[in-house]
């Protein structure tokens, strides 16, 4: 039997009749329409009930296809079966849904990511136990520079940066170290010149297990590309003056605070490309040696 507002015809109603405000614009009556039902976006792991089956599953993929995009669901049996995503087709919680395309896009696979050295970087690698092997170098700023860029090969290889404080001392540091076939030794050492005291110094000291190698900067901080300090080129200090402390005069910086100047020359080096290949180089094959299986 039809509800008893169904006998009466629209039109002996007024417009503002309580009867005619019952029907929506295209005259379906309130109780023959759907309600609206919330729409759920179909995220992966979301635990929805199909309505006419009652298979019960997690969304494991949205697709889209030629009759409309369907969902995956997999029960806890690992059972899968596909389901086309009509309006009001599911229940989550006993309450019907729409299911509608995920919120999100799943992200793509991580791509191998490069170390400030250029390396592939290993995700989650562990510092190895440090080896017998050493690299030494001239001073904080020099292990700073090299800790900046190699730092993560460094402690995935377990190799010890430590500095000299001047290259004077570097017979006597050999001679306590003892290099072997399980204890290398790396030294880096500035302005190593062929005739220079430097050199000579690292002459004496070479041997099978002691690599000396050394860059023809003055300083370390000349081994950082001048573009990337912003600077156009590092400036020429007359010999007999302090270079550190010339460099700072000639580029307008503090000259009594030097070290507040190198923390502004380190913090524009961001990989192995602010660097002088020079230095790059040098470095790549202490790294080598102290790592010989």
């Amino acid at each position: 039997m039809c509800p008893p507002a169904s006998r009466h015809r629209a039109s002996h109603d007024g417009p503002s009749s309580p009867r005619s405000r019952r029907y929506s614009p295209d005259l379906t009556p309130p109780w023959k329409r759907k309600a609206s039902v919330p729409e759920v976006p179909a995220d992966r792991d979301l635990v929805v009930e199909e309505v006419t089956t009652g298979f019960c599953g997690a969304v494991v993929r949205v697709e889209k296809t030629a009759q409309g995009p369907t969902v995956t669901l997999e029960d806890r049996f690992g059972k899968l079966r596909v389901f086309p995503m009509e309006p009001r087709g599911f229940m989550i919680d006993g309450k019907v849904v729409t299911l509608v395309r995920p919120s999100s896009v799943a992200p793509a696979p991580a791509r191998p990511t490069r170390t400030a050295s250029g390396s592939v970087a290993v995700p989650g690698a562990r510092a190895r136990v440090a080896r017998a092997g050493r690299i030494y170098v001239e001073g904080k700023h020099d292990a700073e520079l090299i800790e900046r860029v190699w730092g993560d090969d460094l402690r995935i290889e377990g190799v010890a940066v430590e500095f000299l404080e001047g290259v004077d001392d570097l017979p006597a540091i050999v001679a306590e170290f003892a290099p072997g076939p399980d204890a290398r030794l790396g030294v880096l050492v500035d302005h190593l010149v062929p005739g220079s005291k430097e050199w000579r110094i690292a002459q004496s000291v070479t041997s099978e297990h002691a690599l000396v190698v050394g860059h023809p900067y003055i300083d370390i901080w000349e081994a950082v590309k001048p573009s990337s300090v912003g600077i156009a080129a590092w400036p020429k200090v007359p010999r007999g003056q302090d270079w550190k402390t010339g460099v700072c005069r000639a580029l307008g910086w503090r000259v009594a605070h030097t070290g507040e100047a190198w923390q502004h020359i380190l913090g524009r080096v961001r990989s192995y490309k602010d660097l002088e290949p020079e230095l790059l180089g040098c470095v790549e094959r202490l790294i080598d040696h102290v790592t010989v299986p």
